[in-house]
């Protein structure tokens, strides 16, 4: 009851109508959701998703690759009722949702004889998808590779394509026209195959251990520096006592030094004594010595 309300409720969304299945009835193209391009959802396609099955889950999926801001697609691929399409005329379907949760338009080309064929908007959403795997290991894309991955025969067109993923918030960069690269500021994420999580924890090990080696080094810088810090103390300190030192001893020299001028001053301020004083005084200690 709660299932039906909900999706008959979203049948009254602007831009998104569904048909409520009959009794009985799964699989029917006439009961097919169909979706507007503009303002909907991951979440709007997942309660629609649960509630439909066989071709009409199968036509739900194809809008899903097709409609414009939806580029991870692993929470369907979780869904009881889309694996149930691994096996089954369905098959084709639940392989092209998995080529675009993970893989790239070279792949789609090289297995196009087992999927169905893509719509212009499912090329294109596909080579952005290619756009961003690519962004994940080079941040200048050439090119003649972009040319060749994305089965593109033109740069006029090239450079539309990646124009219009910048516009669409895939890829965030600037089209360098003279050297004739993409350069990547930043991507999206894409869905990741459990598989390549062990791949994932292995690169995150690296980055921790490259953390702890630097956090070793600014130890040790630290380390370097208070032992610094502390010799240049030691020196300031030995450099204040020995300047104290020498003003104590400049001002003991100065001190000795003026007394020495007052003395001479004083000294040079006493009237001499007469030649006749000094004469007379010599010839009484003559006297006295005859």
């Amino acid at each position: 009851m709660a299932a039906t309300t909900t999706l008959s409720s979203m049948a009254s969304t602007p831009g998104l109508m569904a048909a409520a299945p009959g009794p009985g009835v799964t699989d029917t193209p006439s009961m097919v959701t169909e979706v507007k391009a503009s303002g909907q959802t991951v979440e709007q396609f997942l309660v629609l998703a649960k509630q439909v099955r066989g071709a009409a889950l199968e036509e739900l999926i194809r809008q899903l690759l097709e409609v414009p801001g939806i580029y991870v697609f692993g929470e369907f691929l979780e869904m009881p009722n889309i694996q149930e399409l691994m096996v089954g005329p369905f098959a084709q379907s639940y392989q092209l949702l998995t080529l675009f949760a993970y893989g790239t338009f070279s792949d789609y080309i090289a297995n196009a004889a087992n999927l169905p064929e893509l719509s212009a908007a499912q090329k294109n959403k596909l080579r952005y998808l290619s756009i961003v795997t690519l962004a994940d290991k080079l941040k200048c894309i050439p090119y003649p590779v972009l040319l060749q991955e994305l089965e593109m025969k033109n740069l006029r067109e090239l450079e539309d394509l990646v124009i219009e993923a910048i516009y669409a918030d895939v890829v965030h960069g600037k089209l360098d026209q003279r050297n004739q690269t993409l350069e990547v500021d930043r991507s999206i994420g894409r869905d990741i195959r459990s598989q390549d999580l062990s791949v994932m924890a292995g690169t995150l090990q690296d980055w921790c251990n490259g953390c702890d080696a630097v956090l070793a080094g600014i130890e040790d810088q630290i380390g370097r520096a208070d032992q610094y810090k502390e010799h240049q103390l030691k020196v300031k300190h030995q450099v204040e006592n020995e300047v104290s030192n020498l003003r104590k001893t400049l001002k003991a020299t100065t001190g000795t030094a003026t007394q020495e001028a007052e003395q001479n001053l004083m000294d040079s301020r006493e009237p001499p004594v007469p030649e006749e004083l000094r004469l007379r005084g010599s010839g009484k200690i003559w006297s006295k010595s005859n």
